[in-house]
Protein backbone atom coordinates (compact mmCIF):
# COMPACT_ATOMS: atom_id res chain seq x y z
CA UNK A 1 0.00 0.00 0.00
CA UNK A 2 1.00 3.67 -0.12
CA UNK A 3 1.29 5.96 2.86
CA UNK A 4 0.71 9.68 2.46
CA UNK A 5 2.41 12.42 4.43
CA UNK A 6 1.67 16.13 3.92
CA UNK A 7 3.73 19.19 4.86
CA UNK A 8 1.75 22.43 5.34
CA UNK A 9 4.17 25.37 5.36
CA UNK A 10 4.00 29.16 5.50
CA UNK A 11 6.86 29.59 3.05
CA UNK A 12 7.30 27.98 -0.34
CA UNK A 13 9.73 25.05 -0.17
CA UNK A 14 12.46 26.32 -2.51
CA UNK A 15 14.76 23.86 -4.35
CA UNK A 16 17.33 23.92 -1.54
CA UNK A 17 14.66 23.18 1.06
CA UNK A 18 13.31 20.31 -1.07
CA UNK A 19 16.81 18.95 -1.51
CA UNK A 20 17.49 19.15 2.24
CA UNK A 21 14.27 17.26 2.87
CA UNK A 22 15.18 14.55 0.38
CA UNK A 23 18.72 14.19 1.72
CA UNK A 24 17.41 13.91 5.27
CA UNK A 25 16.47 10.34 4.36
CA UNK A 26 20.13 9.54 3.80
CA UNK A 27 22.66 10.58 1.14
CA UNK A 28 22.77 7.09 -0.36
CA UNK A 29 19.36 7.51 -2.05
CA UNK A 30 18.90 8.30 -5.71
CA UNK A 31 16.66 11.13 -6.91
CA UNK A 32 14.56 10.78 -10.04
CA UNK A 33 11.79 12.83 -11.64
CA UNK A 34 8.49 11.97 -13.34
CA UNK A 35 5.46 13.78 -14.72
CA UNK A 36 7.57 16.30 -16.62
CA UNK A 37 9.33 17.25 -13.40
CA UNK A 38 6.15 17.69 -11.33
CA UNK A 39 6.99 14.60 -9.23
CA UNK A 40 10.34 13.94 -7.55
CA UNK A 41 11.06 10.38 -6.50
CA UNK A 42 13.47 9.01 -3.93
CA UNK A 43 14.71 5.64 -5.20
CA UNK A 44 16.83 2.76 -4.01
CA UNK A 45 20.16 1.90 -5.64
CA UNK A 46 18.35 -0.01 -8.40
CA UNK A 47 16.19 2.97 -9.33
CA UNK A 48 12.93 1.65 -7.83
CA UNK A 49 10.75 4.32 -6.13
CA UNK A 50 10.55 4.49 -2.35
CA UNK A 51 8.95 7.93 -1.93
CA UNK A 52 7.29 10.22 -4.47
CA UNK A 53 7.02 13.96 -3.77
CA UNK A 54 4.64 16.24 -5.68
CA UNK A 55 5.37 19.86 -6.52
CA UNK A 56 4.24 22.23 -3.71
CA UNK A 57 0.74 23.66 -4.15
CA UNK A 58 -0.15 27.18 -3.00
CA UNK A 59 -3.53 26.98 -1.21
CA UNK A 60 -5.48 30.25 -1.12
CA UNK A 61 -8.86 28.82 -0.08
CA UNK A 62 -9.85 28.57 3.60
CA UNK A 63 -10.99 25.29 5.12
CA UNK A 64 -9.39 22.78 2.76
CA UNK A 65 -6.83 21.32 5.20
CA UNK A 66 -9.53 21.06 7.84
CA UNK A 67 -11.98 19.40 5.41
CA UNK A 68 -9.59 16.90 3.88
CA UNK A 69 -7.05 16.21 6.63
CA UNK A 70 -8.65 17.35 9.86
CA UNK A 71 -5.49 19.45 10.31
CA UNK A 72 -4.92 23.07 11.35
CA UNK A 73 -2.84 24.74 8.62
CA UNK A 74 -0.79 27.94 8.70
CA UNK A 75 -2.66 31.16 7.84
CA UNK A 76 -3.89 31.54 4.26
CA UNK A 77 -2.08 31.36 1.88
CA UNK A 78 0.09 28.34 2.65
CA UNK A 79 1.95 25.62 0.76
CA UNK A 80 0.74 22.00 0.55
CA UNK A 81 3.40 19.41 -0.31
CA UNK A 82 2.54 15.69 -0.48
CA UNK A 83 4.95 12.79 -0.10
CA UNK A 84 3.83 9.24 -0.85
CA UNK A 85 5.69 6.17 0.41
CA UNK A 86 5.52 2.61 -0.86
CA UNK A 87 4.95 0.95 2.49
CA UNK A 88 5.65 -2.53 1.16
CA UNK A 89 9.28 -1.43 1.29
CA UNK A 90 11.09 -1.39 4.61
CA UNK A 91 11.66 2.13 5.99
CA UNK A 92 9.89 3.88 3.07
CA UNK A 93 7.20 5.26 5.37
CA UNK A 94 9.90 6.64 7.68
CA UNK A 95 11.59 8.24 4.68
CA UNK A 96 8.37 10.06 3.75
CA UNK A 97 7.86 11.20 7.33
CA UNK A 98 11.47 12.39 7.59
CA UNK A 99 11.14 14.36 4.35
CA UNK A 100 7.89 16.08 5.45
CA UNK A 101 9.23 16.82 8.92
CA UNK A 102 12.40 18.39 7.54
CA UNK A 103 10.34 20.44 5.07
CA UNK A 104 8.07 21.69 7.87
CA UNK A 105 11.07 22.60 10.02
CA UNK A 106 12.82 24.54 7.25
CA UNK A 107 9.76 26.26 5.72
CA UNK A 108 7.92 27.05 8.97
CA UNK A 109 4.98 24.69 9.06
CA UNK A 110 3.38 21.49 10.33
CA UNK A 111 2.93 17.93 9.11
CA UNK A 112 0.05 15.55 8.67
CA UNK A 113 -0.23 13.13 10.29
CA UNK A 114 1.22 14.92 13.33
CA UNK A 115 3.45 11.98 14.26
CA UNK A 116 5.40 12.54 11.06
CA UNK A 117 7.05 15.48 12.82
CA UNK A 118 8.81 12.96 15.06
CA UNK A 119 10.61 11.40 12.06
CA UNK A 120 13.60 13.74 11.84
CA UNK A 121 16.24 11.06 12.38
CA UNK A 122 18.18 9.92 9.30
CA UNK A 123 16.95 6.52 8.17
CA UNK A 124 19.47 3.87 7.19
CA UNK A 125 18.13 1.61 4.45
CA UNK A 126 21.08 -0.32 3.07
CA UNK A 127 20.02 -3.45 1.28
CA UNK A 128 16.46 -2.34 0.53
CA UNK A 129 14.72 -4.68 -1.90
CA UNK A 130 11.52 -4.15 -3.84
CA UNK A 131 9.56 -6.88 -5.60
CA UNK A 132 9.83 -6.24 -9.37
CA UNK A 133 6.10 -5.94 -10.10
CA UNK A 134 4.38 -3.34 -12.30
CA UNK A 135 2.70 -1.82 -9.23
CA UNK A 136 6.01 -0.69 -7.70
CA UNK A 137 6.76 1.53 -10.68
CA UNK A 138 4.05 3.95 -9.59
CA UNK A 139 3.40 4.34 -5.86
CA UNK A 140 -0.13 5.56 -6.60
CA UNK A 141 -1.10 2.02 -7.64
CA UNK A 142 -0.65 -0.83 -5.18
CA UNK A 143 -2.04 -3.80 -7.13
CA UNK A 144 -2.40 -4.10 -10.89
CA UNK A 145 -4.30 -6.87 -12.70
CA UNK A 146 -5.80 -7.24 -16.15
CA UNK A 147 -9.14 -5.97 -14.77
CA UNK A 148 -8.42 -3.29 -12.17
CA UNK A 149 -5.85 -1.02 -10.59
CA UNK A 150 -6.10 -1.09 -6.79
CA UNK A 151 -5.15 1.84 -4.55
CA UNK A 152 -4.88 1.28 -0.80
CA UNK A 153 -5.31 4.49 1.20
CA UNK A 154 -5.45 5.49 4.86
CA UNK A 155 -6.55 9.13 5.04
CA UNK A 156 -9.47 10.81 6.86
CA UNK A 157 -11.00 11.79 3.51
CA UNK A 158 -10.21 10.27 0.12
CA UNK A 159 -10.14 13.35 -2.08
CA UNK A 160 -9.73 13.83 -5.82
CA UNK A 161 -6.08 14.77 -5.48
CA UNK A 162 -3.97 15.35 -8.57
CA UNK A 163 -2.39 11.89 -8.33
CA UNK A 164 -5.74 10.11 -7.79
CA UNK A 165 -7.21 11.98 -10.74
CA UNK A 166 -4.25 10.82 -12.79
CA UNK A 167 -4.81 7.25 -11.55
CA UNK A 168 -8.44 7.42 -12.75
CA UNK A 169 -7.35 8.70 -16.18
CA UNK A 170 -4.57 6.13 -16.52
CA UNK A 171 -6.88 3.26 -15.53
CA UNK A 172 -9.58 4.44 -17.93
CA UNK A 173 -7.02 4.75 -20.74
CA UNK A 174 -5.96 1.14 -20.11
CA UNK A 175 -9.65 0.06 -19.95
CA UNK A 176 -9.28 -0.87 -16.28
CA UNK A 177 -11.45 -0.15 -13.27
CA UNK A 178 -10.03 1.67 -10.24
CA UNK A 179 -10.72 0.19 -6.80
CA UNK A 180 -9.90 2.20 -3.66
CA UNK A 181 -9.36 0.24 -0.44
CA UNK A 182 -9.68 2.08 2.89
CA UNK A 183 -10.27 1.42 6.59
CA UNK A 184 -13.83 1.91 7.90
CA UNK A 185 -12.95 5.27 9.49
CA UNK A 186 -12.34 6.88 6.07
CA UNK A 187 -14.90 8.95 4.15
CA UNK A 188 -15.02 10.00 0.49
CA UNK A 189 -15.16 13.42 -1.04
CA UNK A 190 -18.27 13.72 -3.26
CA UNK A 191 -15.88 14.36 -6.16
CA UNK A 192 -14.43 10.85 -5.74
CA UNK A 193 -17.81 9.19 -5.19
CA UNK A 194 -19.11 10.53 -8.48
CA UNK A 195 -16.08 9.04 -10.28
CA UNK A 196 -16.65 5.52 -8.95
CA UNK A 197 -19.96 4.92 -10.70
CA UNK A 198 -18.55 2.83 -13.57
CA UNK A 199 -18.09 -0.92 -13.02
CA UNK A 200 -15.72 -2.44 -11.93
CA UNK A 201 -14.51 0.69 -10.11
CA UNK A 202 -15.62 0.71 -6.49
CA UNK A 203 -14.86 1.79 -2.91
CA UNK A 204 -13.66 -1.22 -0.92
CA UNK A 205 -13.89 -0.93 2.88
CA UNK A 206 -12.01 -3.27 5.22
CA UNK A 207 -14.26 -4.70 7.92
CA UNK A 208 -13.54 -6.94 10.91
CA UNK A 209 -16.83 -8.83 10.64
CA UNK A 210 -17.40 -9.23 6.88
CA UNK A 211 -13.87 -8.84 5.52
CA UNK A 212 -14.55 -6.30 2.77
CA UNK A 213 -17.64 -4.49 1.53
CA UNK A 214 -18.59 -1.82 -0.99
CA UNK A 215 -18.70 1.52 0.82
CA UNK A 216 -21.42 2.89 -1.50
CA UNK A 217 -23.77 -0.12 -1.68
CA UNK A 218 -22.86 -2.27 1.32
CA UNK A 219 -22.39 -5.42 -0.80
CA UNK A 220 -19.98 -7.88 0.83
CA UNK A 221 -16.91 -8.32 -1.39
CA UNK A 222 -14.17 -10.87 -1.92
CA UNK A 223 -11.00 -10.79 -4.00
CA UNK A 224 -11.80 -13.05 -6.94
CA UNK A 225 -10.72 -13.27 -10.58
CA UNK A 226 -8.28 -10.37 -10.19
CA UNK A 227 -10.56 -7.81 -8.53
CA UNK A 228 -12.88 -7.14 -5.60
CA UNK A 229 -16.40 -8.30 -6.51
CA UNK A 230 -19.63 -9.20 -4.67
CA UNK A 231 -19.54 -12.71 -3.26
CA UNK A 232 -21.17 -15.38 -5.39
CA UNK A 233 -24.52 -16.93 -4.51
CA UNK A 234 -23.10 -20.21 -3.13
CA UNK A 235 -20.93 -18.24 -0.72
CA UNK A 236 -23.90 -16.16 0.39
CA UNK A 237 -26.55 -18.65 1.50
CA UNK A 238 -28.36 -21.52 -0.15
CA UNK A 239 -31.79 -20.14 0.76
CA UNK A 240 -31.09 -16.55 -0.27
CA UNK A 241 -28.90 -16.10 -3.37
CA UNK A 242 -28.87 -12.30 -3.09
CA UNK A 243 -25.57 -10.59 -2.30
CA UNK A 244 -25.46 -9.98 1.46
CA UNK A 245 -25.05 -6.47 2.85
CA UNK A 246 -22.37 -5.84 5.46
CA UNK A 247 -23.66 -5.28 8.99
CA UNK A 248 -21.46 -2.20 9.42
CA UNK A 249 -23.04 -0.56 6.38
CA UNK A 250 -26.53 -0.89 7.86
CA UNK A 251 -25.79 1.23 10.94
CA UNK A 252 -27.96 4.24 10.07
CA UNK A 253 -28.48 7.13 12.47
CA UNK A 254 -30.69 10.08 11.51
CA UNK A 255 -29.10 13.10 13.19
CA UNK A 256 -31.31 15.60 11.42
CA UNK A 257 -28.68 16.84 8.95
CA UNK A 258 -29.61 17.21 5.29
CA UNK A 259 -28.16 17.98 1.90
CA UNK A 260 -29.63 19.92 -1.00
CA UNK A 261 -28.31 18.27 -4.17
CA UNK A 262 -28.60 19.93 -7.58
CA UNK A 263 -27.54 18.76 -11.01
CA UNK A 264 -27.95 20.96 -14.06
CA UNK A 265 -26.77 21.34 -17.60
CA UNK A 266 -26.28 24.48 -19.68
CA UNK A 267 -25.48 24.71 -23.39
CA UNK A 268 -23.87 27.97 -24.52
CA UNK A 269 -23.31 29.10 -28.09
CA UNK A 270 -19.59 29.02 -28.85
CA UNK A 271 -18.57 32.66 -28.58
CA UNK A 272 -15.34 34.51 -27.84
CA UNK A 273 -17.20 36.52 -25.19
CA UNK A 274 -18.40 33.43 -23.31
CA UNK A 275 -17.48 33.27 -19.60
CA UNK A 276 -18.03 29.92 -17.88
CA UNK A 277 -19.07 29.44 -14.27
CA UNK A 278 -21.66 32.22 -14.25
CA UNK A 279 -24.60 29.84 -13.83
CA UNK A 280 -22.94 28.09 -10.89
CA UNK A 281 -22.03 31.40 -9.20
CA UNK A 282 -25.56 32.74 -9.67
CA UNK A 283 -27.11 29.61 -8.18
CA UNK A 284 -24.60 29.65 -5.31
CA UNK A 285 -25.36 33.31 -4.49
CA UNK A 286 -29.12 32.79 -4.60
CA UNK A 287 -28.98 29.82 -2.21
CA UNK A 288 -26.26 31.00 0.19
CA UNK A 289 -25.96 34.77 -0.23
CA UNK A 290 -22.30 34.56 -1.27
CA UNK A 291 -20.21 33.27 -4.19
CA UNK A 292 -18.12 30.09 -4.07
CA UNK A 293 -14.90 30.38 -2.08
CA UNK A 294 -12.51 28.62 -4.43
CA UNK A 295 -11.84 26.18 -7.21
CA UNK A 296 -9.14 23.92 -8.59
CA UNK A 297 -8.43 21.16 -11.07
CA UNK A 298 -8.07 18.76 -8.13
CA UNK A 299 -8.50 18.67 -4.35
CA UNK A 300 -7.55 20.60 -2.34
CA UNK A 301 -9.21 23.45 -4.21
CA UNK A 302 -6.41 25.99 -4.08
CA UNK A 303 -7.48 29.04 -6.12
CA UNK A 304 -9.89 31.86 -5.19
CA UNK A 305 -13.13 31.72 -7.15
CA UNK A 306 -12.70 33.13 -10.67
CA UNK A 307 -15.01 32.35 -13.61
CA UNK A 308 -12.53 34.07 -15.94
CA UNK A 309 -9.69 31.73 -14.94
CA UNK A 310 -11.94 28.68 -15.40
CA UNK A 311 -12.89 29.97 -18.85
CA UNK A 312 -9.25 30.50 -19.80
CA UNK A 313 -8.38 26.97 -18.66
CA UNK A 314 -11.22 25.41 -20.64
CA UNK A 315 -10.22 27.42 -23.71
CA UNK A 316 -6.60 26.23 -23.45
CA UNK A 317 -7.68 22.59 -23.12
CA UNK A 318 -10.29 22.61 -25.89
CA UNK A 319 -11.32 20.42 -27.61
CA UNK A 320 -10.43 18.16 -24.66
CA UNK A 321 -12.93 18.39 -21.76
CA UNK A 322 -12.15 20.30 -18.57
CA UNK A 323 -13.03 19.13 -15.04
CA UNK A 324 -12.87 21.39 -11.98
CA UNK A 325 -13.98 21.22 -8.34
CA UNK A 326 -15.58 24.21 -6.59
CA UNK A 327 -15.93 24.64 -2.82
CA UNK A 328 -17.69 26.94 -0.40
CA UNK A 329 -16.71 28.48 2.92
CA UNK A 330 -16.35 26.35 6.08
CA UNK A 331 -19.51 27.87 7.65
CA UNK A 332 -21.65 26.93 4.62
CA UNK A 333 -20.40 23.59 3.28
CA UNK A 334 -20.81 23.38 -0.47
CA UNK A 335 -19.05 21.41 -3.18
CA UNK A 336 -19.56 21.23 -6.92
CA UNK A 337 -17.90 19.47 -9.79
CA UNK A 338 -18.05 21.06 -13.23
CA UNK A 339 -17.32 19.31 -16.52
CA UNK A 340 -16.96 21.55 -19.56
CA UNK A 341 -17.00 20.10 -23.06
CA UNK A 342 -17.33 21.27 -26.63
CA UNK A 343 -20.08 19.56 -28.68
CA UNK A 344 -21.99 20.24 -31.88
CA UNK A 345 -24.58 22.09 -29.80
CA UNK A 346 -22.00 24.49 -28.36
CA UNK A 347 -20.13 24.64 -25.07
CA UNK A 348 -21.76 22.46 -22.43
CA UNK A 349 -21.44 22.70 -18.65
CA UNK A 350 -22.49 19.71 -16.53
CA UNK A 351 -22.65 20.68 -12.86
CA UNK A 352 -23.20 18.51 -9.78
CA UNK A 353 -23.66 20.59 -6.63
CA UNK A 354 -24.49 19.91 -2.97
CA UNK A 355 -24.96 22.09 0.11
CA UNK A 356 -25.00 20.75 3.67
CA UNK A 357 -27.37 21.82 6.46
CA UNK A 358 -27.37 21.08 10.18
CA UNK A 359 -30.36 19.93 12.20
CA UNK A 360 -31.13 23.54 13.15
CA UNK A 361 -30.73 24.92 9.59
CA UNK A 362 -33.34 25.09 6.85
CA UNK A 363 -32.33 24.43 3.22
CA UNK A 364 -32.92 27.42 0.95
CA UNK A 365 -35.85 25.79 -0.84
CA UNK A 366 -37.81 29.02 -1.24
CA UNK A 367 -34.97 30.49 -3.35
CA UNK A 368 -35.03 27.70 -5.93
CA UNK A 369 -37.66 29.11 -8.36
CA UNK A 370 -35.88 32.48 -8.53
CA UNK A 371 -32.49 30.79 -9.01
CA UNK A 372 -33.89 28.54 -11.72
CA UNK A 373 -35.38 31.53 -13.53
CA UNK A 374 -32.02 33.31 -13.57
CA UNK A 375 -30.31 30.24 -15.01
CA UNK A 376 -33.04 29.81 -17.61
CA UNK A 377 -33.03 33.44 -18.78
CA UNK A 378 -29.30 34.23 -18.58
CA UNK A 379 -27.32 31.02 -18.97
CA UNK A 380 -29.11 28.79 -21.51
CA UNK A 381 -30.28 26.25 -18.91
CA UNK A 382 -31.25 22.96 -20.52
CA UNK A 383 -32.43 21.02 -17.47
CA UNK A 384 -32.05 20.91 -13.69
CA UNK A 385 -32.95 18.37 -11.00
CA UNK A 386 -33.10 19.30 -7.30
CA UNK A 387 -33.10 16.67 -4.55
CA UNK A 388 -33.26 16.73 -0.76
CA UNK A 389 -31.68 13.93 1.25
CA UNK A 390 -30.83 12.91 4.79
CA UNK A 391 -27.05 13.10 4.84
CA UNK A 392 -24.15 14.73 6.65
CA UNK A 393 -23.77 18.50 6.71
CA UNK A 394 -20.02 18.30 5.95
CA UNK A 395 -20.84 16.50 2.65
CA UNK A 396 -18.34 13.70 3.40
CA UNK A 397 -19.57 10.30 2.19
CA UNK A 398 -19.38 7.66 4.97
CA UNK A 399 -19.14 3.89 4.33
CA UNK A 400 -22.63 3.48 5.76
CA UNK A 401 -26.17 3.72 4.49
CA UNK A 402 -27.50 7.22 3.91
CA UNK A 403 -31.05 7.86 2.86
CA UNK A 404 -31.49 8.37 -0.87
CA UNK A 405 -32.40 11.78 -2.17
CA UNK A 406 -35.97 12.55 -3.16
CA UNK A 407 -36.86 14.90 -6.04
CA UNK A 408 -37.82 18.39 -4.93
CA UNK A 409 -38.09 20.05 -8.35
CA UNK A 410 -37.31 19.58 -12.01
CA UNK A 411 -36.69 22.43 -14.45
CA UNK A 412 -36.89 22.28 -18.23
CA UNK A 413 -35.16 25.02 -20.21
CA UNK A 414 -37.02 27.35 -22.54
CA UNK A 415 -35.56 25.83 -25.72
CA UNK A 416 -36.54 22.31 -24.66
CA UNK A 417 -40.08 23.47 -23.78
CA UNK A 418 -40.39 25.19 -27.16
CA UNK A 419 -39.35 22.05 -29.04
CA UNK A 420 -42.04 19.83 -27.50
CA UNK A 421 -45.16 19.34 -29.66
CA UNK A 422 -48.77 19.81 -28.60
CA UNK A 423 -47.95 21.92 -25.58
CA UNK A 424 -46.91 18.69 -23.89
CA UNK A 425 -44.58 20.36 -21.41
CA UNK A 426 -47.40 22.45 -19.90
CA UNK A 427 -50.12 19.83 -19.57
CA UNK A 428 -48.77 17.11 -17.31
CA UNK A 429 -50.42 14.20 -15.44
CA UNK A 430 -49.48 15.49 -11.98
CA UNK A 431 -51.52 17.35 -9.32
CA UNK A 432 -49.34 20.48 -9.41
CA UNK A 433 -48.97 22.30 -12.74
CA UNK A 434 -45.57 23.66 -13.79
CA UNK A 435 -44.57 27.22 -12.95
CA UNK A 436 -43.49 29.30 -15.98
CA UNK A 437 -40.14 31.07 -15.68
CA UNK A 438 -39.00 34.00 -17.78
CA UNK A 439 -40.72 35.55 -20.82
CA UNK A 440 -44.35 34.51 -21.30
CA UNK A 441 -43.79 33.96 -25.01
CA UNK A 442 -40.92 31.52 -24.47
CA UNK A 443 -40.81 30.37 -20.82
CA UNK A 444 -38.86 27.67 -19.05
CA UNK A 445 -40.94 25.46 -16.76
CA UNK A 446 -40.43 24.65 -13.08
CA UNK A 447 -42.07 21.39 -11.96
CA UNK A 448 -42.51 21.23 -8.14
CA UNK A 449 -42.37 17.74 -6.61
CA UNK A 450 -43.13 16.48 -3.06
CA UNK A 451 -39.50 16.52 -1.84
CA UNK A 452 -40.10 14.73 1.49
CA UNK A 453 -36.93 12.78 2.45
CA UNK A 454 -39.09 10.31 4.40
CA UNK A 455 -41.30 9.50 1.39
CA UNK A 456 -39.74 7.96 -1.71
CA UNK A 457 -43.00 8.14 -3.66
CA UNK A 458 -41.74 11.39 -5.17
CA UNK A 459 -39.68 9.26 -7.54
CA UNK A 460 -42.90 7.78 -8.91
CA UNK A 461 -44.13 11.27 -9.73
CA UNK A 462 -40.77 12.07 -11.30
CA UNK A 463 -40.93 8.94 -13.46
CA UNK A 464 -44.46 9.81 -14.57
CA UNK A 465 -43.26 13.30 -15.52
CA UNK A 466 -40.23 11.99 -17.46
CA UNK A 467 -42.33 9.48 -19.39
CA UNK A 468 -44.83 12.19 -20.26
CA UNK A 469 -42.17 14.65 -21.44
CA UNK A 470 -40.57 11.95 -23.60
CA UNK A 471 -43.94 11.19 -25.19
CA UNK A 472 -44.19 7.63 -23.86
Amino acid sequence: MTKDVVALTQRMPDPWTMLAGLLSGGPDKLVDTAGEGAVVRLCDDEGRPLVSVEAPLLVQVPGEAERLLGATPPPIPYWWTEARATTGVEHAEQLAGTFAARLAALADGTTWPPQAAQSLAVVKTDGVSVAPTPATAQPAVDVLTDKVAVVIQDRPVIAMTAWLSDAFRTAAGAELGLQIVTPPSTTLSPAVRDSLSGWPSRWVVRDEQDGYYDGLTGAVLRWQDGMFAPISAPEATTDDPRTPVAAAYQHFADIGERQLAITFRTVHPADDRLVLGGALETLWRELTGEPPAGWGTAEPANLPWSPRQITDLAYERAPEPTWVVVVGTPDRPGLATVRVGRTKAGVEEHVTLAFGYGADEEPSVEALPRAAELLATRYHLQSMLVQLRKAHRDLAVPPRFEGPGVPLAFVLGAEEVHRMPDDRARHIPLPQPPVPLGPKTRPALYYPLPGDPSDLSGWQDFEVLMRHLKGE
